[in-house]
């Protein structure tokens, strides 16, 4: 069985870490390329997936897709500069920040806006990395607790985005219950908000791959969370001060997101892992602002550090439903 038809075939799309989607997501788009000459397009490096049925016989099924703000992979290569006595006072100083903004309540029957800027890589999945246009991606995540096959919706739009100007499902092909693969707000209320308590829970919920440590799979889970979600305030500070307690989270002084916009960003090195993540936060609100994601390759070519993909959170809102738009998003 070739794995592009390991993929069709595959039950528990949903289920594989973010390094097999992006690994099935090229193996698949190279067989769309061969079938149908068109230019390769790039693997995504976020989670949870979406499963997209396609009438076209070429694509045989269904379109991976990954969506929240965070990543992950096999790496080696060098760290760039870092502080590792800040991080852990930054990230109380953002949990400070978190706790002291105002409480949005989400009911079950809205929905959690999120748009964001996005830049990823648009090369094969064998080569180096070509990084393609900033483009929009919105999202809308139900709050209803399930179990749902549909927990949302995402549009992308602009060039390089996948499958522009359409409405897309966020779907799994088995029913999921509120939890860490649909973070509804009831079920993120839910979660202690001691850190330690919260901690131990997030690490029972990680899953990490091979290769991967717990507390590197920690970490990006954390961040999928602060990253795509809604929640309550003692909550959000909550998960920071959790990540302060993991060993290895760095400081890094100045990065940029996808918008341009300079902060602090928050890392955590994981030595046996050829991948990193960066949370970017402002340097006076302490607001999340977006994310960056590097890879170390050398199978591909990739022997120092490179930038894989960045983001930028633009705006996250509260809506009646799928589709709509807040004011504030609708006129940039």
């Amino acid at each position: 069985m070739s794995e592009a038809e390991e993929l069709l075939s595959t039950p528990a799309e949903w289920d594989l870490p973010p390094e097999r989607h992006r690994h099935f997501k090229d193996v698949l788009m190279q067989q769309i390329d061969h079938d149908t000459a068109v230019t390769p397009r790039r693997s995504r490096f976020l989670r949870p997936a979406v499963l997209v049925p396609l009438a076209s016989a070429a694509l045989a099924g269904a379109l991976l897709v990954t969506l929240s703000v965070d990543g992950r992979g096999p790496a080696t290569g060098p760290a760039p500069s870092v502080t590792t006595a800040g991080a852990s006072v930054t990230l109380n100083r953002i949990a400070t920040a978190a706790m002291a903004s105002d409480t949005v309540r989400v009911r079950d029957d809205q929905f959690v806006y999120v748009r964001t800027l996005v830049r990823e890589n648009m090369g094969d999945f064998s080569g180096p990395v070509r990084l393609g246009a900033l483009h929009t991606e919105e999202r809308w995540t139900s709050q209803e607790p399930g179990p749902l096959r549909v927990t949302g919706w995402i549009k992308a739009s602009g060039k390089d985005a996948i499958m522009p100007d359409q409405m897309l499902p966020i779907e799994s092909p088995d029913s999921r219950p509120e939890g860490v693969d649909h973070p509804t707000y009831r079920w993120l209320a839910s979660l202690p908000t001691d850190p330690d308590a919260l901690l131990a829970r997030l690490r029972k919920e990680a899953r990490p791959v091979e290769g991967e440590s717990r507390d590197q799979a920690v970490f990006s889970l954390i961040g999928d969370l602060i990253g795509g979600t809604i929640m309550p305030p003692a909550n959000a500070a909550a998960f920071y001060k959790a990540a302060a307690k993991l060993p290895g989270v760095r400081e890094i002084p100045d990065a940029v997101d996808a918008a341009g916009r300079h902060g602090i960003a928050i890392t955590l090195d994981d030595t046996g892992f050829a991948t990193r993540d960066e949370w970017i936060f402002d340097k006076e609100t302490l607001a999340l602002l977006g994310s960056r994601f590097y890879v170390t390759d050398p199978d591909r070519g990739i022997t120092t550090e490179t930038l894989f993909g960045t983001t930028a959170v633009m705006q996250t809102a509260v809506v009646g439903g799928k589709g709509e738009v807040p004011a504030r998003a609708a006129a940039r």
